[in-house]
């Protein structure tokens, strides 16, 4: 079993910062990569940001140059820093982990609870 907790969400005025962390433990053999999505009220659920073993990044457009995601590999951590701050990007924010539990099993997509990130003055 992998639990994934992620700390770090709240209240935070227009054009601000915060950084989010999603820690992934148990029983962990390989992570293959760790992602936030996120999803706001009358939206779909959006890819926010992904990170691969390797440190191969990609965005989400509506993020590009104000969020950066980040891994620790040694800790089964991701990061993401989110800078410029819109009151769009109010949303419960997820953290996704795709793991295998030991060697030879299958790809597993296991999520955090979510926390919620406000964006208002």
């Amino acid at each position: 079993q992998v639990q994934l907790v992620e700390p770090g969400g709240g209240l935070v005025q227009p054009g601000g910062s915060l950084r989010l962390s999603c820690a992934a433990s148990g029983s962990i053999f390989g992570i293959e990569s760790m992602d936030w999505y996120r999803l706001a009220p009358g939206k779909e659920r959006e890819l926010v940001a992904t990170i691969t073993t390797g440190g191969r990044t990609n965005y989400a457009d509506s993020v590009k140059g104000r969020f950066t995601i980040s891994r620790d590999n040694a800790k089964n951590m991701v990061n993401l820093q989110m800078d410029s701050l819109k009151p769009e990007d109010t949303a419960v924010y997820y953290c996704n982990v795709r793991a295998r539990r030991y060697p030879g099993d299958y790809v597993i997509n296991y999520w955090g609870k979510g926390t919620l990130v406000t964006v208002s003055s």
